[in-house]
């Protein structure tokens, strides 16, 4: 049995592991002590203490200076004090410190009402400014595709550099310049478009300021939306409907799909459609792909690239681009399910309907921030119309809903439009890792074996484990899959494929924790891993709630090939569904 410590926190006596910091000894028994710096989603690898801002400091008995309680271990009869006169004081000035070195343009921040260092400033009751610094940064703005960064606001908590390099394994972010210059920036001072960002965002996820915050798309969309010559189509992410809730004070892992619908319709979408449907119709396309180059495999041809990898995921894409441009024909040609939607819509919808797709704007719901870079990329084009014409994150909705007077909790349910709304359970369990896989073994074990699957749930693949690995039994074939989720685990299975050590036939890759769950356009989760635990519980109850719950079954893809693809991997299909990848190494 293992010893524990005892120990006492403002007089309570408290019983931890061995190693525990005295943070989460004070949490284990409902003392929150402030923080700033400090980030752990546990059951993921996002974790961020480098004890830099001392917000969390407290009083420890026989010991001089303040302790930091993210990095204090606690000691066999050590006593505690995170309520002393010592202590309050002590944080109220750290935080006026950082404020000398602030802008106070608070009320036209990006992140106003949501800033961590806001909340602190009213929790400690600052009401003055005693000291006086200057503006840090010697570059003030830059605006990407999809990030913006305002180092004016950087606080140097490193939360946003402990990401990108030990979660992420990008390894873009880091501190440059000494003393007072100091900022957080890219390798080099460089900026982001001269590394190799992926647009992942999770920095912006983790940041507790304004200092880095999405590009935001909302008044564009706004403008749109009152144009009457334009056809706005809106098409919401399955991790969209499961977290857009918690912006309204609903309780995470709400299931808003319906309410989601009718908010799209009251903004002014002429159609609300679906990517769950282009979820589907990605698993139709990747599925035919995971099954060509398995029979090659089968026959003994030798050049087949396997494993296959998914490509759903923007992030993971730029990733691989960047970081392994030698082995860029393993991962499946298909498409994103988002850019197979605006292809679909934008030809085969349009059509239909006798409508110019110059008039047709396709407009994105994503809990990602990558996509907003993905929808600029000049190889997404059709005719010289881009497939997708911008993406909003779930933030931003939620945002434009608030602004709208829509009272969201209060909506009747609305069903998506068709024929471009009806979906799947595989099509709605992309929103968690493992859930393309999952969906992609649905159908290519029937398409397969000929045969109706005795149960279609791989639990095997689900969960936050960063890599999880199972074996399918495919008429007697095991087939070897993989799934990956966050890019430094990403980074060790390419590693490993780059020497031919990865023994595997089908890997899934997605960039942020959980999955799209935990994508960077996503609620702020602040460290909270019951939250991504709710979305993703959420996305397997909307599964178990379809009537149909195989991509290959749902009639209207079914009815998008006979009408107009023909089959999966045709002509048409490469020519609007799929894609091709560069080699975008930094040298």
């Amino acid at each position: 049995m293992e010893k524990k410590i005892n120990l006492s926190i403002d007089k309570r006596p408290v019983r931890v592991a061995p190693g525990t910091t005295i943070l989460d000894a004070a949490a284990s028994i409902g003392i929150a002590i402030p923080t700033l710096c400090h980030i752990d989603l546990k059951g993921t690898c996002v974790k961020n203490n480098p004890a830099s801002c001392r917000i969390c400091v407290v009083e420890v008995e026989g010991r001089r200076n303040l302790a930091p309680s993210c990095a204090t271990v606690c000691t066999e009869g050590m006593v505690v004090y995170t309520n002393s006169a010592r202590v309050i004081r002590a944080r109220k000035t750290i935080a006026e410190l950082m404020l000398s070195d602030h802008p106070n343009d608070c009320l036209t921040c990006p992140k106003c009402s949501d800033c961590e260092l806001q909340r602190l400033v009213m929790r400690f009751n600052i009401r003055q400014m005693p000291f006086q610094g200057g503006e840090q940064s010697a570059r003030k703005k830059e605006i990407t595709a999809a990030i913006t960064r305002n180092m004016d606001k950087c606080i140097l908590c490193r939360r946003c550099e402990s990401v990108c390099n030990k979660v992420q394994s990008v390894g873009v972010l880091g501190a440059v310049r000494r003393g007072f210059d100091t900022t957080i920036a890219p390798t080099f001072d460089r900026m982001f478009k001269d590394t190799d960002c992926t647009y992942c965002g999770q920095c912006v996820a983790v940041c507790p300021t304004g200092a880095l915050t999405e590009r935001d798309n909302t008044d564009r969309l706004l403008d749109d939306l009152v144009d009457p010559n334009k056809i706005v189509i809106a098409q919401p992410a399955p991790a969209v409907r499961v977290a857009l809730g918690e912006e309204f004070g609903m309780k995470p892992g709400s299931i808003v799909t319906g309410k989601l619908v009718t908010a799209l319709k009251y903004l002014g979408f002429t159609k609300v459609f679906d990517t769950d449907f282009a979820a589907d119709l990605t698993i139709m396309e990747e599925g035919a792909e995971i099954l060509k180059r398995l029979k090659a495999h089968l026959a003994g041809d030798k050049n087949v690239k396997l494993p296959i990898m998914t490509s759903c995921c923007p992030a993971w894409v730029n990733f691989f681009e960047h970081n392994y441009p030698d082995l860029l024909d393993y991962p499946s040609s298909a498409k994103s399910p988002g850019q197979m939607f605006g292809a679909i819509a934008k030809t085969w919808w349009c059509e239909k309907r006798s409508i110019d797709p110059k008039k047709v704007v396709v407009v994105s719901i994503m809990p990602c921030l990558a996509k907003k870079y993905e929808c600029e990329r000049p190889e997404f084009t059709h005719d010289g119309l881009p497939d997708v014409d911008y993406s909003i994150s779930t933030r931003e909705l939620a945002r434009l809903i608030k602004r709208a007077n829509i009272r969201f909790p209060e909506l009747p349910d609305s069903e998506f439009d068709t024929p471009m709304g009806e979906s799947s359970g595989a099509g709605a369990i992309f929103g968690a890792s493992g859930g393309v896989m999952e969906a992609a073994l649905r159908t290519v074990y029937e398409v397969y074996t000929g045969k109706a699957l005795p149960k279609l749930e791989f639990t095997q693949v689900r969960g936050f484990e960063g890599i999880k690995e199972a074996t399918v039994d495919l008429a007697g074939f095991p087939l070897k899959v993989c799934v990956a989720h966050t890019l430094s685990n990403a980074r060790i299975l390419m590693d490993k494929l780059r020497k031919g050590e990865l023994d595997y036939h089908v890997v899934e890759v997605m960039a942020c924790p959980g999955g799209c769950i935990g994508g960077a356009g996503q609620p702020y989760h602040h460290g909270n891993i019951g939250i991504l635990q709710a979305r993703a519980a959420a996305v397997y109850r909307e599964d178990e709630g379809k009537e149909i719950r195989m991509s290959h079954k749902n009639p209207d893809i079914i009815k998008l090939y006979e009408d107009y693809l023909g089959e999966p991997l045709s002509e048409r299909s490469e020519e609007l569904l799929h894609t091709h990848y560069f080699n975008k190494q930094i040298q």
